[in-house]
């Protein structure tokens, strides 16, 4: 049994890198490039939409189905329509957030498509049926503007992949030791891809950028699991998951606001922004930072459970502190 998991999980890994090796061969004939303005963290030519792997790790799990013996598959049937459900709209919203990193689109037909997957993951986690319509409402608003914050975060070597990697493997342990939610490789396939975007982007100088299409893939597939897991636990708790991310988002649109700029508007005010730009500290650093954090707050809500809420509270309070810090170079930012 082992032995057929490591043989898996190291196929669908050489899957996913001769995957990404092809998309980039791709990407230098049609000119799938980033190049750096005055608002970049970096200053070179790099490949954009590396995180198409996030999209290719969802085939291979679906794939994967394909081969579950038919004597089993009345015991995954279930799994099977929400997966290709959560399938659809990753696709969807993929697909268009690859358009946009080739070409520019417009804001409201971004919001529309992304409120259609958002619409086909309700339908396929039966939230429909389960919540008011306040409550569904509330969780539209929730869900994109988690999307739209991982977006925005996605601007520095590693950060993605590496934030990403810390919230999967505290979902797997709640998944593993604490409750089920959902079948393990489900976290597992999306754990390989973010191993593998890595491998291409947690340099000094990296090989690719996740692009719109990667930062949205990853974080839809993030906030799947969070929605099974609140759903089946019945507490909002677990939203606190992605608690460093949402400080730094929030924070900076108020800020933004305050200033009287466009908050869809290119910009270096992030605090992970000012620790690069501005303080000098590396990418690579500031991206373990980053998952370092939201690590130990994940770890602080798993271990003290009685009181997990309470702990998510106090940890959203001495991040928003934190948060402050910027204002000590912020001055010298136009």
């Amino acid at each position: 049994m082992i032995i057929n998991l490591i043989i898996k999980y190291l196929l669908t890994t050489i899957i996913l890198v001769a995957g990404m090796i092809f998309y980039f061969k791709l990407a230098g004939k049609y000119n799938i490039i980033d190049k750096p303005n005055e608002r970049s963290s970096h200053n070179y030519i790099t490949i954009r939409g590396g995180g198409i792997v996030f999209w290719l790790a969802a085939f291979l799990y679906i794939f994967s189905y394909a081969l579950t013996p038919l004597s089993l598959w009345r015991g995954v049937g279930g799994e099977v329509a929400f997966t290709l459900l959560f399938f659809a709209s990753l696709t969807i919203l993929s697909a268009i957030s690859l358009w946009d990193d080739i070409s520019s689109l417009p804001n409201r037909i971004r919001i529309l498509i992304h409120f259609l997957a958002i619409s086909i993951l309700f339908y396929g986690l039966g939230i429909f049926r389960i919540l008011p319509w306040w409550q569904i409402l509330l969780t539209y608003i929730f869900i994109a503007g988690v999307l739209n914050a991982y977006n925005f975060m996605d601007g520095i070597n590693g950060i993605t992949g590496l934030y990403s990697l810390a919230v999967l493997i505290a979902l797997q342990y709640v998944n593993l030791q604490i409750l089920r939610f959902t079948p393990p490789d489900f976290i597992n396939y999306a754990i390989l891809a973010c191993i593998v975007f890595l491998f291409f982007n947690f340099r000094k100088r990296a090989k690719c950028f996740a692009g719109d299409v990667g930062s949205m893939a990853i974080s839809f597939w993030i906030v799947t699991l969070l929605l099974q897991l609140i759903t089946k636990d019945r507490s909002i708790v677990w939203i606190f998951f992605l608690s460093v991310y949402g400080v730094d988002s929030i924070f900076t649109i108020l800020h933004r606001l305050y200033l009287r700029q466009n908050i869809f508007t290119a910009h270096r005010m992030h605090f992970y922004q000012i620790m690069t730009n501005e303080w000098g500290i590396s990418h690579r650093k500031v991206s373990l930072l980053y998952a370092f954090v939201q690590l130990i707050v994940c770890g602080l809500i798993i271990y003290f459970r009685d009181y997990r809420m309470q702990i998510a509270i106090a940890v959203v309070i001495v991040l928003s502190l934190v948060y402050f810090l910027k204002f000590k170079k912020i001055a010298s930012i136009d």
